[in-house]
């Protein structure tokens, strides 16, 4: 009986080694042949916006070095936890990433009474693609040039209505952080995404909109929208002229978005790393920070790590930045 049990402890032991070195082997293996099929790229707004303009540009040349389509996906509402939660319940395999961002990532949890998903655990970080602008501007209906004349113009019309790309959005922070510091009265107005918004803009139903750069800058340059200043701590080498908002008057404040590919909890190391190679090809390739840089985004690669590090800080941050506004969403 006791050789019995003996060699029953021997074969059980060899057994759990056979399967240790088996999964070690599946590793590279696994990276070797991911992906075998085409990856779906969720984009949390509407298309037409800076996070779509981002998402298809980074995703053709991705596409090249994975030998494999990655297919955008737009599915915008509820300020992009529609399509970040759609990311959070796909399979951990790799074959569904999304876009998230500051305010689906960061400052969303905190202001939407309810949450389908929370960041903190649902994801799996892969690597950041960079920062945006948030862009003030008027349309062609309302006569100011400056900061100083909007500031003057609310004053004397209390409630004015700004747009925004969604409720929850870094563009609705903005806004409310500008109501506080210029001591202003004014109504949000949020969008499905940056297409509808401009094109409200532009036509006269709204007077003001906080905007992500890539999506307005066209309709800046056109003349169709007039910019007054920016959000972040430097000018936008897009539109040297015009001025940051700390410039025009209001000294503390400042908002950089950033933006960063996730696949959902549990994404097997692997996956990440070769998902993660070939988000940061892209972003160093010439071509690709051309045209992101023309079109007012600044691309900037991280690790998976570093993302994963930047995303609890930011949600640390905003839950203060947001009870201090007194954010919520119904």
């Amino acid at each position: 009986m006791n050789h019995q049990r003996s060699s029953r402890r021997h074969w059980l032991r060899l057994a759990g080694a056979v399967a240790v070195l088996g999964g070690v082997a599946t590793m590279p293996a696994l990276a070797q042949t991911f992906p075998s099929k085409p990856i779906r790229f969720i984009v949390p707004y509407a298309a037409g916006g800076t996070t779509d303009l981002v998402a298809r540009t980074v995703g053709a040349h991705m596409s090249q070095t994975l030998g494999q389509p990655v297919i955008i996906e737009n599915r915008g509402g509820a300020g992009g936890n529609l399509g970040m939660d759609a990311v959070a319940k796909s399979a951990p395999d790799g074959y569904t990433v999304g876009m998230g961002a500051i305010s689906t990532n960061a400052l969303n949890p905190h202001i939407y009474r309810k949450m389908p998903f929370d960041p903190r655990k649902d994801f799996t970080a892969v690597g950041l693609l960079g920062n945006s602008t948030i862009v003030l501007e008027v349309g062609p209906a309302l006569p100011v040039k400056n900061v100083a004349e909007l500031r003057a113009y609310a004053a004397k019309n209390p409630g004015v209505p700004f747009a925004t790309a969604g409720a929850g959005t870094s563009m609705h922070l903005a806004g409310v952080l500008f109501a506080q510091l210029s001591h202003t009265e004014w109504v949000h107005v949020p969008y499905k995404g940056s297409a509808p918004l401009i094109t409200d803009l532009i036509g006269g139903q709204v007077p003001v909109a906080f905007d992500n750069l890539p999506a307005s800058l066209p309709h800046i340059q056109a003349g169709k929208l007039r910019a007054l200043a920016v959000a972040g701590s430097r000018r936008s080498p897009a539109l040297p002229d015009v001025p940051t908002l700390a410039e025009a008057g209001l000294s503390d404040y400042a908002i950089e978005p950033w933006f960063g590919v996730y696949g959902p909890a549990g994404l097997p190391a692997p996956v990440v790393k070769r998902l993660q190679q070939a988000l940061q090809s892209a972003l160093a390739d010439a071509g690709v920070k051309e045209k992101l840089l023309a079109a007012g985004f600044s691309p900037r690669s991280s690790t998976a790590a570093e993302l994963e590090t930047l995303t609890a800080h930011e949600y640390e941050r905003l839950g203060k930045v947001a009870a201090g506004a007194k954010m919520t969403v119904d």
